[in-house]
């Protein structure tokens, strides 16, 4: 299998990230230039079909990018440790604050991050209130994370899962802009401390 990546990109870090717990070292990983303009290339769309990173090549040749799909193929690949549930309750558990990582921080601050910083400008159009709004709705949205940790070591269940990487690596992308947890929101920032700590998270 191959892997085409985008170093600096947070959904790519997702996969490489899972690989990494997983201790997969089978796949070969591509990068590939977001700032060269490599994912829009008629060999990369070919594949693709659109100019999305990350992307995964399987063994037969089919394609597949959305790092979330990537992930659930790995593990049903790698299926240790688990990382989406080993019952129907705890795998529902586990989506429900997988989609809440995503569509209420890693979401917003990927948006306030590309709208805002110079770096993203030849990219795409800056936007700067509209990535401050962004911005301002991930950081709100920390509390909910900060409560759910409440006495807890991880956000879904007893162990890391993907809502735990999901919420980590959005949050984590918004040090380009400078912006971090709260010190106030002392369950998060333990959290954010651990997963930081993880040998996996410099994957």
């Amino acid at each position: 299998m191959k892997l085409y990546d985008a170093p600096i990109a947070p959904n790519p870090r997702r996969v490489r990230w899972l690989l990494a717990e997983k201790g997969v070292g089978d796949v070969e990983v591509v990068p590939v230039s977001i700032a060269e303009s490599q994912h829009k290339q008629p060999a990369f769309l070919e594949k693709a079909g659109l100019p999305n990173l990350p992307m995964l090549e399987m063994d037969d040749g089919t394609c597949i990018t959305e790092s979330i799909a990537i992930c659930r193929y790995l593990e049903s690949r790698y299926p240790e440790p688990n990382l989406f549930g080993r019952t129907a309750e705890e795998t529902a558990v586990i989506e429900m604050w997988m989609r809440r990582a995503e569509m209420m921080v890693a979401v917003p601050f990927m948006l306030g991050v590309r709208l805002t910083h110079p770096g993203f400008a030849a990219l795409e159009t800056p936007a700067p209130e509209v990535g401050a709004w962004n911005q301002q709705t991930a950081l709100n949205a920390l509390k909910v994370l900060d409560r759910q940790l409440e006495g807890r070591e991880w956000l879904a269940c007893d162990r890391l899962t993907i809502a735990d990487l999901v919420a980590y690596i959005g949050i984590d992308f918004a040090r380009i802009v400078r912006l971090r947890p709260p010190e106030e929101l002392t369950n998060l920032v333990r959290w954010a401390e651990a997963m930081r700590a993880r040998p996996a998270a410099s994957a």
